[in-house]
């Protein structure tokens, strides 16, 4: 812009004095020294015009300039204006801005599997080695496409070593070791640091895609029936816990059932044994009575006696029974065996 303001200037410059030179030449042709000098000024504008405006240079931000001297680059300068004879210094302006490259290319699998890559290199020049990039590339789109060969190179190397499969289920870690490999391969050979790499697509045939949703159509159905499996042997195992339960509960009512009778039984027996003392003490017998750590042992003492009157305490008690069971009413018919006997009723 200083450059072109300059121009303009040194052009109004110039045609001033060509205007002033020819009025003095056809009005004042005596004044010949007038003449003279408007020529020389109208000169020397012109050689400041062709030497001035074109040995400014503007390097704007985001650029750095490569400064040739008689063709060779000598040094780098940064964002500014400078003042530089055109006839033997050029510029040339690299862009120092983040780059971005979007990739597409097609790639195979270790399993022979085709898929369409879609992915995005983002990549910054070193500003350090502009001179390098100058002399190896001349321009930055040069580098641009060794930077873009060279990651397309590197994304199918990487896809080649991992099968289809792996592909699908490992995605998110794919776009990580294809931006390794590039950075490395990149940042030590081309000049330029790598920002960031993104795989953006993987699109696979679409035979190996029907493929990939049969099996994992059949792997959901298998987790589905294997969840089927382990519900039905939680219920059949609740199950059987409620009926172990039961069965337990079962037994134990049985259990408390026959004690229930074992301690009525005993208590019967006690009760019968108690009359059976108190019958043989009043039919006359000896009862004897032991000390025990539970209690008193009382016992008959049969010495002496008979068997009818052993069995005497025996039909007793068998007396004593019925009378506890008897309802008070008589019998219709009465018999001893050998006779037949009609009760009369009061």
């Amino acid at each position: 812009m200083i450059g072109v303001i300059l121009a303009l200037i040194l052009v109004a410059v110039v045609a001033g004095c060509v205007v002033g030179a020819v009025l003095f030449r056809t009005k004042k042709r005596h004044n010949k020294k007038l003449f003279t000098v408007c020529v020389s000024v109208a000169c020397v504008a012109f050689a400041v015009f062709m030497l001035l405006p074109f040995s400014v240079h503007t390097v704007e931000p985001g650029q750095v300039a490569v400064v040739k001297v008689l063709g060779k680059a000598e040094y780098v300068r940064a964002p500014g204006t400078y003042l530089d004879f055109w006839l033997t210094r050029e510029y040339d302006i690299i862009d120092t801005t983040v780059q971005q490259e979007q990739i597409r290319t097609m790639c195979y699998s270790s399993d022979a599997q085709t898929m369409d890559v879609t992915l995005i290199v983002q990549f910054q020049i070193q500003k350090d080695k502009a001179i390098d990039i100058d002399n190896n590339y001349n321009t930055l789109e040069r580098l641009t496409e060794k930077v873009r060969s060279v990651s397309e190179s590197n994304v199918k190397t990487v896809l080649s070593k991992k099968s289809a499969m792996n592909i699908i289920e490992t995605r998110a870690s794919v776009s990580p070791d294809v931006e390794l490999m590039i950075r490395e391969t990149v940042e030590d050979n081309y000049y330029v640091d790598i920002v960031a790499v993104v795989i953006t697509n993987i699109d696979f045939s679409d035979a190996f895609e029907a493929t990939v949703e049969e099996k994992m159509i059949a792997e959901q159905q298998q987790l589905k029936a294997e969840y089927e499996k382990q519900k039905a042997i939680i219920e059949a195992e609740k199950e059987l816990e409620v009926a172990k339960l039961e069965a337990e509960a079962r037994i134990a009512r049985a259990q408390g059932d026959a004690e229930a009778v074992r301690i009525a039984a005993e208590a019967e027996a006690n009760a019968i044994k108690v009359k059976s003392i108190e019958v043989a003490r009043m039919l006359g017998f000896d009862i004897i009575e032991t000390e025990t750590e539970d209690g008193v042992l009382y016992s008959i003492d049969f010495t002496g006696k008979s068997e009818e009157e052993i069995n005497l305490i025996s039909d007793y008690l068998k007396y004593i029974a019925y009378l506890e069971k008897w309802d008070g009413e008589l019998p219709d018919v009465i018999t001893d065996g050998a006779n037949v006997f009609f009760p009369i009723q009061p």
